[in-house]
């Protein structure tokens, strides 16, 4: 039958969810399973993964590779969870795993509210840039049907809230995203800049591009311009 085929499938997902997070030393709970069914085939088909909206406003290559971009992003409403676990992979996982309850139905309008990319994490280091904060604030940005009345989560670790506008430097980059890769990426960033210190400060954001269980994450790393 068509269910006992999607419990399967959603068995299979949660295996798969499972078998990555423990690489992490996380514990992907039973109740995941519909969730992670939901988003990875974003509710059987009936929604497309919308992008955050941006203006491109300059983009720098360099033999064919972007350097760097320079977007523009309006004013927006974003879920957003702080998650304190010992590493940056543990805290996403986590992070995400409570997000995606909230997407999926645990919410004030009981629905699917479907899925959006890319879903930041907001990281904060030390003053040299050289390690991560523990606390990593994991965000999902509302699609545009939900942004002018976001549902209520469920979960009282999410909170709505409206980002303003914001002038966004970033930069590609592939694989896994641990502290070392991010604060590589951090420095590689502030070298492609003409003047970094219009937006380095000590916090950044990782935008993923693909689920966290997935083995060629696409990402970016963000810089915010200071206004």
């Amino acid at each position: 039958s068509v269910d006992s085929a999607m419990d399967r499938g959603g068995c299979r997902l949660l295996q798969y969810w499972r078998d990555v997070a423990r690489g992490h030393q996380v514990e992907v709970p039973t109740d995941m399973a519909e969730p992670i069914h939901q988003i990875t085939t974003n509710n059987e088909g009936a929604h497309t993964r919308e992008q955050v909206p941006y203006t491109l406003i300059t983009r720098k290559e360099k033999c064919g590779e972007v350097v760097f971009e320079k977007r523009h992003y309006e004013k927006a409403h974003w879920a957003c969870i702080t998650v304190h676990e010992d590493t940056y992979e543990q805290s996403i996982c986590y992070g995400f795993m409570k997000i995606m309850r909230y997407i999926c139905q645990q919410n004030s309008a009981d629905s699917y509210l479907g899925m959006t990319i890319p879903i930041v994490t907001v990281v904060r280091t030390d003053e040299m840039h050289t390690t991560l904060s523990r606390a990593v604030t994991v965000a999902y940005y509302l699609p545009p049907l939900h942004q002018s009345e976001p549902p209520r989560p469920h979960d009282p670790e999410i909170t709505i809230e409206q980002w303003p506008a914001a002038i966004i430097y970033t930069r590609p980059f592939t694989g896994a995203t641990n502290e070392l890769t991010i604060i590589h990426e951090i420095s590689s960033l502030a070298e492609a800049l003409e003047r970094p210190a219009a937006c380095v400060s000590d916090s950044f954001i990782v935008a993923g591009y693909t689920n966290p269980a997935a083995a060629h994450r696409q990402n970016e790393i963000w810089f915010l311009e200071r206004p």
